[in-house]
């Protein structure tokens, strides 16, 4: 794919963003577009969220990384994308709906937050325990600009990775003094037991799958940077909210996360 296509796919996510609207999945309009197209698709549109808004890389993604979120969305690789200082929210926060989300659906997750620089390739899971400062609860409330989420692989990836907002918990804890995949979360929907997973369920320990993402960007040049927030993925499936949705989740022996949908 050439660079002014490129371009031009970038800034209809972009437009589609800002406007609260989805648009035809890529893959059904873009013959043979690769997971190498669709990255710098995204690169594009989540550069026009830096110079037209103002907004900061803050960290990075890896979804679709668990069965129950491949299964749902029938996609079978993950995908990975940026985070911006715009998406973040404190726990317990009222997350707005209307002019902020178009399709959200909640997901789960253990997030690292960075002490030191990491770039791929060669990143190792214990690279990535070395490098993290702390761990914590999140919920990353993923977004798609494509219709009906009828995605593929590059459809997602060229939206950035599906993401939307994310909130992150308030206990931060040394990811050394837990067995990450046998770390238990339970997910309550509006008061009520919805599911729960382990961190095994993605990709088989978290750490493999935070090294497995900066190994990935590593190919792009692009590195993991000290400060930065890593979302590791969804131990459970994903979870439609509109507003007047709470959510919460807890890890044992970590903390919780909640938000509510206004």
């Amino acid at each position: 794919m050439d660079k002014q296509r490129i371009a031009e796919l970038g800034d209809e996510l972009y437009s589609a963003l800002r406007e609260g609207r989805t648009l035809a999945p890529l893959t059904d309009r873009e013959a043979g577009i690769s997971i190498d197209d669709a990255y710098h698709i995204s690169l594009h549109m989540v550069h026009q969220r830096v110079e037209r808004d103002g907004e900061k890389i803050v960290g990075k993604k890896i979804g679709v990384t668990s069965k129950p979120v491949q299964d749902m969305l029938g996609v079978f690789q993950p995908d990975f994308g940026f985070l911006t200082d715009a998406m973040v929210y404190a726990d317990g926060a009222d997350i707005p709906v209307a002019g902020n989300l178009i399709q959200p659906r909640a997901e789960g997750e253990i997030a690292f937050r960075l002490k030191k620089d990491l770039k791929g390739p060669g990143v190792t899971e214990q690279d990535v325990l070395d490098a993290t400062e702390s761990i914590m609860p999140c919920f990353e409330i993923v977004d798609s600009r494509i219709d009906d989420w009828k995605i593929k692989i590059e459809d997602t990836v060229a939206d950035n990775a599906s993401c939307g907002v994310y909130v992150l918990g308030k206990n931060e804890v040394d990811p050394r003094d837990f067995d990450l995949p046998n770390l238990k979360m339970t997910i309550w929907k509006n008061g009520e037991f919805h599911s729960e997973g382990l961190g095994s369920a993605v990709q088989g320990n978290p750490l493999t799958a935070v090294a497995w993402l900066a190994n990935t960007l590593g190919e792009f040049g692009i590195p993991f940077k000290a400060g930065e927030v890593i979302l590791s993925g969804s131990l459970a499936p994903l979870i439609p909210v509109v507003a007047g949705d709470e959510m919460r989740l807890e890890i044992d022996g970590i903390g919780g996360c909640s938000c509510r949908f206004v």
